[in-house]
């Protein structure tokens, strides 16, 4: 058979040769133009690199004469020198030096790393997981989540977990509250605070699982009073109440408003140091939230405190207040740990309001200038100035419903629980006033009773010894006992050197 017939359109051996030659000529030009735009590249950095020295050069020396680069006279800057500790100090002269002469004013140039230098802070580590942590038992529901004792793996430690309540129906992530009560926490650093050690996160949905690591505290003061057969002593209500008042005036002096103040959320240790806790209502606040006389246009919701623990001025609707809603709070503890009740258990707002009136007396322009002014006054029926609900004393109702309260003590528990919100001691005057000063003092914080924790899980513990004989009850019979046994062989005992009396 004969062989196929070769295409006209196979390739050639020269054709191959062509080609391979055209593709080596293509790669030299290729290569020449790589090596000529890397030195184009080269010669363009030199002669940036050399315009920019040239250039920074000409800025000193116009800085030096007070001129810029088109010759205009420079703008004058302030620096801020920095001291060895690192703080800044102000600059004397406002920053700028004086000629011998008296003539113009030159710039002082800032040292290196001075004011012209913005250093961001490092990114902060992300948060762990809870996994690291196991539960122990739960403790209790909040207004604003859930808490429960944990332990912490590596370290052993027992600490409280607050999982924060998130809306799944709300798309704005986690709620203000939430967000206040970290950052607060993270700013306050006080032994009468509750501490907050870290924020972690749960594995499946991080932005469901946001937790609070808190330090664990046995007690809270609402569920000691409610076990306690009787109240807590004159000497350990003054303990309680210094270290409330202590926590109080922290907070105020770093501008502070807890709005949630209350036996419950205030706990106490075992060893008799006392915390405040629960941030959820809690916000920064300043004079312009507090004064109504200047134009600003910040308004405070009045729907804060719970309702047994609220001002009126809150009930009445006011929009402007400040640290006088947290020390008519506690006014409203102080009367609780005498107690063990709270002082004024109103059923809605206007029966509250009621029990404030009953106890504290109506308001009037003179006890309360300019109380009318309140959005929800307008819908109260006062009695007249003249009748003898308005006429009532504060002082008067205490000392009344208190008569085992000293006279200092009526009169600081009064002046707390006063109508008018500028009356209302602080929190300092309060820690200066007379009542801690009397006897008895105030017992030291080592000496305080402790409970079972019910948040630990501690049961009271019950010791087997004998009960009273029951009234009515017949006596035993005894029967046929023979103690001759029991003072056998004494004479075998060892006997000292001591003496011995005879009757004569």
């Amino acid at each position: 058979m004969a062989n196929a017939a070769k295409s006209r359109w196979a390739d050639a051996e020269e054709d191959a040769a062509f080609e391979e030659k055209r593709r080596r000529e293509k790669e030299k030009k290729e290569e020449k133009k790589r090596l000529k735009a890397i030195e184009k590249a080269k010669k363009e950095a030199t002669e940036a690199a050399r315009k920019a020295s040239a250039a920074s050069g000409q800025q000193q020396d116009n800085a030096d004469d007070g001129v810029d680069n088109h010759g205009r006279p420079s703008k004058r800057r302030k620096f801020t020198p920095e001291r060895d500790d690192g703080r800044r100090v102000p600059p004397r002269n406002g920053g700028t030096s004086q000629g011998q002469g008296g003539g113009e004013r030159r710039i002082v140039a800032a040292p290196e790393g001075g004011l012209l230098r913005l250093t961001g802070g490092a990114l902060p580590e992300p948060c762990r997981s809870v996994e690291r942590y196991d539960k122990l038992n739960d403790i209790e529901e909040g207004a604003y989540g859930w808490v429960s004792r944990a332990k912490d793996q590596s370290t052993g430690e027992v600490v409280a977990l607050k999982r924060l309540k998130l809306d799944a129906a709300d798309r704005g992530g986690v709620p203000v509250t939430g967000l206040r009560e970290i950052q607060l926490l993270k700013d306050c650093s006080h032994r009468n605070i509750v501490q907050l050690r870290e924020v972690v996160v749960g594995d499946r949905r991080p932005i469901d699982n946001i937790l609070l690591v808190l330090e664990f505290v046995e007690h809270d003061i609402k569920s000691i009073l409610e076990d306690m057969p009787q109240p807590f002593l004159a000497s350990e209500v003054k303990t309680l109440l210094r270290q409330l008042a202590a926590g109080v005036a922290y907070l105020h002096g770093r501008w502070i408003l807890h709005r949630d103040l209350k036996t419950s959320n205030l706990l106490l240790n075992n060893r008799g140091q006392l915390k405040i806790a629960d941030f959820g209502m809690a916000r920064y606040y300043s004079e312009d939230d507090t004064s109504s006389s200047n134009g600003g246009n910040t308004y405070l919701t009045p729907l804060v405190v719970t309702l047994w623990y609220r001002a009126p001025e809150l009930l009445l609707g006011a929009r402007r207040y400040g640290r006088p809603v947290d020390m008519w709070s506690v006014g409203c503890i102080f009367g609780e740990l005498l107690t063990r009740e709270p002082l004024l258990q109103g059923k809605n707002e206007a029966d509250e309001l009621a029990r404030i009136f009953d106890l504290c007396g109506v308001p009037t322009d003179a006890t309360w200038p300019g109380f009318r002014r309140l959005p929800n006054v307008r819908a109260l029926r006062l009695p007249p100035s003249t009748s003898p609900a308005a006429s009532k004393s504060t002082v008067t109702s205490i000392r009344a419903k208190f008569p085992l309260l000293t006279t200092a003590g009526c009169q600081l528990l009064s002046s707390l629980l006063s109508l008018d919100p500028e009356k209302r001691p602080t929190a300092d005057e309060m820690l200066n006033h007379e009542y801690f000063r009397q006897d008895p003092r105030a017992k030291q914080e080592a000496m305080f009773p402790t409970f079972p924790s019910k948040a630990g899980q501690e049961r009271r513990r019950r010791r087997n010894t004998p009960n009273a004989p029951q009234r009515g009850a017949a006596a035993a019979e005894l029967g046929s006992v023979d103690f001759s046994g029991i003072f056998g062989e004494r004479e075998k005992e060892e006997r000292g050197a001591g003496f011995s009396l005879r009757m004569v």
